[in-house]
């Protein structure tokens, strides 16, 4: 058995702040950021300050990030092999590291929480060199490569799935599954009733930061391939790369399929609550937003996603029987045509499959989140 490490040596609590304030670290896309902003708007909820860590790339999910201040670190990522690029990279890391450092003296955080993503290293290195209290959120099924350099040192490790692969052994039975925090006009939906399949059934595609590619073109021809008396009652909305997005309406078009197709939709919550089926990637976020809105779905995982993060996250709504899962590799028009064809002349089940992914659900996320960073601020300047 080992012996357990002496607790981290911390400053008085004399030196902490007034008003609790919690440094929320993200990387620079909505996978990292939503589950973030969700966790911020909890924890203002219940009197802390919000400070975001990221970088440049970061700002574009941030717009309505509820933060009293910003801080853009320097940050970067590298491919193994590449020399020059470690190099290059080491040189920004220990920029942002110095920068978050200087930030942090003069905020005097109690507690820093980092979501992944490389932007998320700089400033929980400078957090763990200071001592201050570090907790850590892994929102995939698979433990990202930021936080694996990382989670043996924080305070505390929560995670969206039951399963939390690459973890090390050390912490088997000490991370926290709480769920991926989801937006609240999102975590409204999870009271809300499946909508009724008698007429129109609508279709919601979405793309993902990565890979929208094969779906923008993919999706429009499947559908098309759709007998007549299955097309006369189908609604579309999909997100589309902008490069793509006339030809899909062709398509659509030619197949008497009404559709509403656009690079971006910004009342995405609303579009989910009347969908009753969703075609998309497998990210943690959509995953998660999928199970906790109650939709039957069918999933593509992303092929070059990191240690296949996202069949592992696909699985969980799959064992349940929510969602069904095509390869990559696998995906065609003729294949996704049969899929939704299976599902569109089964609709009396899609109420089914909508409670087996709301049965997977864990809408309380945010909530459960904050309590553990409670938790772990007390439990150290409290010690027992």
């Amino acid at each position: 058995m080992a012996t357990p490490k002496p607790p981290k040596p911390r400053r008085k609590a004399s030196s902490f702040s007034q008003k609790p304030l919690a440094v929320v670290a993200a990387g620079g896309t909505g996978g990292h950021m939503f589950p973030a902003e969700a966790l911020a708007r909890e924890l203002i909820d219940r009197g802390w300050d919000i400070v975001l860590a990221s970088d440049k790339r970061g700002a574009a999910y941030a717009d309505a990030f509820p933060a009293i201040e910003r801080l853009s670190l320097e940050a970067a990522t590298f491919k193994a092999g590449d020399p020059i690029g470690m190099a290059r990279a080491a040189f920004k890391i220990g920029t942002g590291i110095l920068q978050a450092r200087k930030a942090f003296k003069r905020l005097k955080p109690w507690a820093v929480i980092g979501f992944g993503g490389y932007p998320s290293y700089p400033a929980l290195m400078a957090a763990l060199g200071r001592k201050d209290i570090t907790l850590i959120h892994e929102q995939n099924s698979v433990l990202g490569r930021s936080n694996r350099q990382l989670v043996k040192k924080v305070d505390a490790v929560a995670c969206a799935f039951p399963v939390l692969r690459l973890a090390p052994d050390e912490l088997e039975g000490k991370v926290q599954v709480v769920g991926n925090p989801v937006r609240p006009d999102i975590r409204e939906l999870y009271d809300q009733p499946y909508p009724p399949t008698d007429g129109l059934i609508r279709i919601l595609v979405t793309g993902g930061s990565q890979g929208a590619k094969i779906l923008s073109e993919t999706v429009p021809q499947a559908l098309a391939l759709l007998p007549m008396s299955l097309r006369i009652n189908l609604s579309v909305e999909q997100q589309a790369r902008e490069e793509q997005a006339e030809a899909a309406k062709k398509t659509y078009a030619a197949a008497e399929i009404q559709a509403d197709v656009a690079p971006f939709f910004n009342n995405m919550a609303e579009r989910l609550g009347r969908a009753h089926i969703v075609i998309g990637r497998a990210g943690a976020s959509t995953v998660c937003e999928l199970a906790v809105a109650g939709k039957p779905s069918i999933l593509i995982p992303l092929r070059i996603a990191a240690d296949d993060h996202q069949t592992y996250n696909a699985e969980v709504l799959k064992e349940a029987k929510a969602a069904i899962v095509i390869r990559e590799q696998d995906f065609t028009a003729e294949r996704l045509r049969d899929e939704v064809r299976t599902l569109l002349e089964g609709a009396s089940l899609l109420p089914m499959r909508a409670s087996a992914a709301k049965s997977v659900a864990r809408p309380d996320a945010a909530r459960l989140l904050a309590d553990l960073v409670e938790r772990t601020v007390k439990s150290v300047r409290e010690p027992s």
